[in-house]
């Protein structure tokens, strides 16, 4: 497959970029600063482009079979998620490609509660200090699902409540709608294993205009 991940010098998006590339795919590395090309892994494709830009997603999508946009705006920044999903959607209706967005855990449901209560609601998986990010996400999800085009295919991936690098096992659930947690109420995952069920997707495709969460 010929794949473009707009944030790829991210710790998501660079795990990505890697795991493709190992898999046998060729990569177009997407950031939007130059200055971060020594980043990049020296096996992709290194391009500039914004993810909020659509012209930039018209012209970088095309002649890609799928797009992985892992793009995390820094502390203060948040509405810049909604300008990327903004930006994508209107790029990829010009192109029809495919698109995989990485989101947030905030807008799936806390176990137990019978779908009332979703996780940005809930201080135990969402602490003050990461609520901007998670309600960012939530409009980020919300926009997609009113806005997507018809012709759109796409997948919304929610990640654990717990995200972080750590070790490549090749071992993840699938989830819908609802976090996943384990017997202790963890809701976790390593990095590597999130780019793995990311590729899964990739190259088996299972979730169209739908989202889908995992966790270990």
């Amino acid at each position: 497959m010929r794949i473009a991940v707009f944030g790829a010098a991210g710790n998501v998006g660079s795990r990505v970029v890697t795991e493709a590339l190992a898999r046998g795919h060729e990569v177009s590395a997407v950031v939007r600063d130059p200055a971060r090309f020594p980043a990049l892994h020296p096996g992709a494709t290194h391009r500039v482009g914004d993810a909020a830009d659509a012209g930039d997603v018209a012209a970088l999508s095309t002649g890609h079979d799928l797009v992985v946009s892992a793009t995390r705006p820094a502390p203060g920044n948040e509405e810049g998620l909604v300008l990327a999903a903004r930006g994508l959607l209107a790029g990829l209706a010009r192109t029809g490609v495919r698109l995989l967005l990485v989101g947030g855990a905030g807008s799936l449901t806390v176990p137990g509660t019978d779908g009332r209560v979703r996780v940005s609601d809930d201080p135990r998986y969402v602490p003050e200090e990461w609520r901007p990010i998670a309600l960012a996400c939530d409009e980020q999800y919300a926009l997609l699902l009113r806005q997507a085009p018809a012709r759109l295919d796409w997948a919304y991936v929610s990640p654990p409540a717990l995200l972080a690098p750590g070790v490549r096992t090749g071992h993840y659930r699938l989830g819908a709608d609802e976090l996943l947690v384990d017997e202790a109420g963890r809701s976790a995952l390593s990095m590597e294993d999130f780019a793995i069920a990311l590729m899964d997707e990739a190259e088996r495709p299972k979730h169209h205009r739908a989202r889908f969460t995992v966790a270990s």
